[in-house]
């Protein structure tokens, strides 16, 4: 078994992001070092195990966590670098701030109702 402070090199952070649990994950196809004849990516074992599941499948950072059997923040610091690296893509929640008011989602509904 492998400490989980040994997979983040003691780190406890990615280094100022903060990657929520519903973010989407996926492995930017267009990086060179996925190209057929390239060899493997210059990551740990648990970083390569991220960029295989989300090879063919966007994932969540909860979900990878779950695959991996890691806490979420040992996910989070290893997906960092695997950001950083510009291997994968990171698609962050709308705030709720940015969402429609709930009074003009009842209205549309309403409207639809109507049809």
């Amino acid at each position: 078994m492998v400490r989980p402070y040994t997979m983040t090199r003691g780190r406890t952070g990615a280094d100022g992001q903060r990657l929520d649990l519903i973010a989407v994950v996926v492995c930017d196809p267009a990086h060179p070092v996925f190209a057929p004849d390239a060899p493997e990516p210059p990551v740990g074992p648990e970083q390569g195990r991220i960029l295989a599941l989300c090879r063919g499948t966007p994932l969540s950072v909860a979900e990878l966590a779950a695959d991996l059997d890691l806490p979420v923040g040992v996910v989070r610091v290893l997906l960092g670098d695997l950001l950083a690296a510009g291997l994968i893509r990171v698609s962050r929640p709308v705030p709720p701030a940015l969402l429609p008011d709930e009074r003009i989602l009842q209205e549309v509904i309403h409207g639809l109702r109507a049809l």
